[in-house]
C-alpha cells in the first residue's frame, strides 16, 4: 500500500485516470450538498489528501486514513484536518457530517471491515446526508494494479448496492465509469492474469503518467464520457460510482 500511495502522489494531478475521476464525481458532489449551507465533508480513506482539494470546493473538508505514508503526503501539502483512523471505526460523533466520501477504499477491506465501514459512514452522516462511493469493478479487470492495493474484491452495481443498502442507505444514483477505457483494459488485464500478476515493486506501470500526447488523448476521451454520465448511467466500466442517501429529513440550509 505504501508503494501505491507514493506512486499515486506522483501521478494524481496529471494522470488521465485521476483527471477523469474528478470530472465524474464533481457533478455528484454538487448534487449531494446543493441544499446545504456550509456543508461539512469527510473523506473516509483520504490517502495522500489530494481529493481534499476537490472536496473543499463543496464544504469544509476533513479526512482520515490508516496509512502514515498517505497522511505524511497530506500534511506536506498543508492539510491539517486529517487524522489517523480506520474507516471501520471513525473517531467522529454521530451525525457530524453532511457528506461522506469513500474513493477506492472498500475494495481492499476484509469483509467484516467493509460492512463496518459502510455502517460507520451511515452513522457519521446527518439524516438526509449523502455518501459518495467509488470502487473498482468486475473481476475480469483484476490485474497488476490489484497487487499494489492489496485488492480483496471488485464490485458490480448489484454488489455495491447491497453493501450500501444493508448499512441503511437509499441509492440515488449508480453508474459504471471509465467504459471508454474498456477496449484497452480488457486485453491488458487478461494478459496480466495469464502471465501471472507482477510483484509489488513492478506493479505500478498503470499509475505512471503516460507520454503527454497519450495522456492528453485519454483525458479528452474521459472528459467526453463524463459529459455523457451527467445524463445516463453506463452499463460497463472499470469503476462503480454510487451516490447514496441516509433517510431522514435534512434541515433546509443545513448546519451553520
Amino acid at each position: 500500500m505504501d508503494l501505491l500511495l507514493d506512486a499515486t502522489h506522483k501521478a494524481e494531478h496529471r494522470h488521465f485516470w485521476f483527471r477523469g475521476f474528478r470530472r465524474f464525481v464533481r457533478p455528484l458532489l454538487a448534487r449531494a450538498v446543493r441544499d446545504v449551507a456550509a456543508p461539512i465533508v469527510l473523506d473516509c480513506g483520504c490517502g495522500t489528501g489530494a481529493n481534499l482539494t476537490l472536496l473543499s470546493a463543496f464544504g469544509r473538508a476533513y479526512g482520515c486514513d490508516l496509512a502514515w505514508t498517505g497522511l505524511s503526503h497530506a500534511h506536506g501539502a498543508g492539510w491539517r484536518n486529517v487524522v489517523r483512523a480506520s474507516v471501520a471505526a471513525l473517531p467522529f460523533p454521530d451525525a457530524a457530517f453532511d457528506l461522506v466520501t469513500s474513493f477506492d477504499v472498500l475494495y481492499c477491506l476484509a469483509p467484516e471491515d467493509e460492512r463496518a465501514a459502510a455502517s460507520e459512514m451511515y452513522r457519521a452522516l446527518r439524516p438526509g446526508g449523502r455518501a459518495l462511493v467509488n470502487v473498482p469493478a468486475f473481476e475480469i479487470l483484476r490485474g497488476d494494479h490489484s497487487v499494489l492495493s492489496d485488492e480483496v474484491r471488485r464490485y458490480t452495481r448489484r454488489s455495491l448496492g447491497a453493501v450500501l443498502t444493508r448499512a441503511g442507505f437509499t441509492i440515488e444514483r449508480m453508474t459504471y465509469t471509465n467504459m471508454s477505457l474498456g477496449p484497452i483494459l480488457l486485453p491488458v488485464r487478461a494478459y496480466q492474469r495469464l502471465r501471472g500478476l507482477a510483484p509489488e515493486e513492478k506493479a505500478n506501470a498503470e499509475i505512471r503518467v503516460p507520454f503527454r500526447p497519450a495522456n492528453a488523448l485519454l483525458s479528452a476521451i474521459l472528459a467526453i464520457e463524463a459529459m455523457i454520465i451527467r445524463c445516463v448511467n453506463l452499463p460497463f466500466g472499470s469503476s462503480v460510482l454510487a451516490l447514496a442517501r441516509k433517510p431522514g429529513a435534512r434541515r433546509r440550509g443545513g448546519r451553520r
